[in-house]
């Protein structure tokens, strides 16, 4: 069974170190999600329809709101390691501003990249750090995960090239009637998603809503309305003291049991597992200079 060794949560996004041996559904993240190999067997992802390996050279890269499913290469009873980087853009932003395009539908122009010993090292550091330290500062957290970031995107090359690209190139605007449907979806993620009802009251055929929206964002209404039902049960989960079974029943959940399916199935853990290991950072101003400070 998959689990969960520790998860830090805070402004940054979230960093887990996760123990799998079972594949996750395909879902998305508003995040900018870097997945690198920290042990065990190696193993892949399934990204924008290709298979990206996840191995000692290799990291995984997702850009916010593509689709993606973890897909456990590893013979029967061997598990892989996993150091898994949800970022939040503004976050990166704070720190050097040009990482704002991070958010961008096409920030990595691809699904792997080659990573580098140093960045290999960097790796085993923040594992070591999160492992076995009795308490990682936010500060130390950081540093750790701002370096680390730079140093895959380094891998990358001339990544400070995509703003003059973006300058040439901006992505289209989204169309009213789906930002119309996004601010429905928000509104109440309880309700069980009903894709007729939404394009109704957007004011189109369920044809063309289901098209126009695949279009601006990149994945299916339900791959959306799921990111944020889960993103929903990950701030009820930390930001207060309800049962699980509440915090199922709150988010429109017919029984617990199907609560925690849906949890493992896009994470690989359940929600109790969740709080469990999950150490929260509170938020706090970016220092002057624009970088972490060090511990």
């Amino acid at each position: 069974m998959s689990s969960a060794v520790k998860i830090f949560q805070g402004r940054f996004g979230r960093v887990a170190l996760l123990d799998m041996d079972a594949p996750l559904v395909g879902h998305a993240h508003h995040h900018c999600h870097i997945l690198l190999k920290a042990g065990g067997a190696d193993g892949a992802f399934r990204v924008r329809g290709e298979l990206a390996p996840l191995t000692d050279q290799t990291a995984v890269l997702v850009n916010a709101w593509e689709h993606h499913a973890y897909v456990h290469t590893a013979p029967e009873g061997e598990r892989t390691l996993i150091l898994a980087l949800y970022v939040e853009p503004a976050w990166l932003a704070d720190l050097q501003r040009t990482l704002l395009v991070s958010a961008h539908p096409h920030f990595f122009a691809r699904q792997f990249v080659a990573i580098t010993p140093r960045t290999q090292r960097m790796v085993e550091e923040f594992v070591l750090e999160m492992w076995w330290a009795d308490e990682l500062s936010q500060a130390r957290m950081e540093d750790l995960l701002f370096n680390l970031i730079v140093s895959v995107i380094e891998c990358l090359g001339s990544w400070r090239d995509f703003v003059s690209r973006l300058r040439l190139k901006p992505p289209a605007a989204m169309d009213p009637r789906i930002r119309r449907a996004i601010a429905l979806m928000r509104e109440d993620v309880a309700h069980e998603f009903d894709v007729p009802a939404l394009a109704r009251r957007s004011g189109l055929s369920r044809a063309h809503f289901f098209a126009l929206f695949q279009r601006d964002t990149q994945v299916t209404p339900l791959v959306y309305s799921n990111v944020l039902r889960f993103e929903a049960a990950v701030r009820r989960l930390t930001s207060g003291t309800d049962s699980v079974a509440t915090v199922a029943h709150d988010l429109g959940f017919a029984a617990p049991g199907h609560f925690s399916r849906f949890f493992r199935q896009h994470l690989g853990i359940t929600p109790s597992d969740y709080r469990r290991v999950v150490d929260l950072f509170e938020s706090r101003a970016a220092p002057e200079n624009g970088r972490p400070d060090a511990r």
